[in-house]
């Protein structure tokens, strides 16, 4: 019989918890010498979620790769969430997925029947998105880690990017923040099951319905909230966009158990990362530390975060309870004085 196998005990990190920081991100592309080509209509410029390359006037192919090491025991739920997580990517970009190709990595000793669990999971989910996997690429590693790469397709003139935020813009958020905060939780054993169980539920809910929605009305801009936190994918959105973002932290989603757990400095390596990058373009004055912790707490297979015309406001609100139920509406899109900035209140 198998040895049954923990997941998490196999990795250093977690989730998008593991990704390299936005600041030494950017310190490794500086300089690179970039090819135009007046076809790719979104590069890796703006910090964008993936890659837009035009293939005729109605079609565009949206690409995006995303993977790494479990954030949950259960492999073929860690496969649900790494799956779900480099779709979002995609639905980000206002596309819909049609093909994705696995990235495996795994150690020898991790059982057959647990991989075939973890692969199931990835597959399960990109069919649910009506996709469809049409192979991958594997390699051993002694640390486990799974994700894929994905195309979708979208039309040039419907293209959502993170840079497109408008002044007077209503801003949305399609899931509740903390996941990090409550996963590292969960490895000291701390994290009460129904809690954790929601969590999971999140991370495995595809930002497919958030799409469909958003796409009905005048988004300026969307980006998803992953391995950056809130504070640092808003920003991206405000440096590319060429604006000022307000939030209002009453109305930020974060569980009552995120809170506690960061009150007792219980966070994620990623959240210091991140606000290291992030704090000197926010103001925060007032605001209890452990709700900024969670603004900047790295997220794994986060909601959209959606710039939307004022005027579409209400309606989108309205569409959004009926299939995310988890949304709200956060905060507003503002001129900018002199900077792009980050205004929480």
């Amino acid at each position: 019989m198998e040895q049954e196998i923990k997941l998490t005990k196999l990795a250093n990190c977690a989730g998008c918890g593991a990704k390299v920081g936005a600041g030494t991100l950017a310190r490794l592309l500086d300089g690179l010498a970039v090819r135009t080509d007046e076809n790719l209509l979104v590069g890796f410029d703006k910090s964008d979620d993936a890659a837009v390359y035009r293939v005729s006037d109605d079609l565009a192919l949206v690409q995006t790769v995303d993977f790494f090491p479990p954030i949950a025991d259960d492999p073929y739920l860690f496969g649900q969430i790494a799956a779900t997580n480099a779709l979002s990517d995609v639905y980000a970009m206002g596309g819909e997925p049609r093909i994705a190709l696995n990235l495996l990595c795994i150690p020898k000793s991790m059982p057959d029947s647990a991989v075939h669990d973890l692969l199931r999971g990835g597959y399960n989910k990109v069919y649910e998105a009506g996709a469809v996997i049409a192979g991958g690429h594997s390699i051993l590693d002694e640390e486990p880690k799974y994700g894929l790469c994905v195309t979708g397709f979208v039309h040039p003139d419907k293209i959502l990017t993170n840079a497109g935020a408008q002044p007077g813009d209503a801003l949305f958020l399609t899931k509740p923040l903390g996941a990090g905060i409550l996963t590292t939780a969960a490895k000291a054993d701390l994290c009460p099951p129904d809690v954790l169980d929601a969590v999971f539920a999140r991370m495995t809910t595809l930002n497919k319905a958030a799409r469909d929605t958003m796409v009905q009305f005048r988004v300026h801009a969307c980006t998803d909230v992953t391995g950056f936190g809130l504070l640092g994918h808003a920003l991206e959105m405000a440096q590319g966009s060429g604006v000022q973002i307000e939030l209002d932290a009453s109305a930020l989603p974060i569980p009552s158990e995120a809170l506690e757990f960061a009150r007792m400095g219980i966070l994620p390596e990623g959240m210091y990362r991140n606000r290291k990058y992030a704090e000197a373009f926010v103001s925060s004055d007032g605001i209890p530390l452990e709700v900024q912790d969670a603004l900047y707490d790295p997220q794994t297979s986060g909601g959209l975060l959606i710039a939307v015309d004022a005027a579409d406001a209400d309606a989108l609100a309205a569409e959004l309870q009926k299939t995310v139920p988890d949304a709200r509406r956060i905060g507003t899109v503002s001129d900018f004085a002199g900077a792009a900035r980050i205004i929480l209140h």
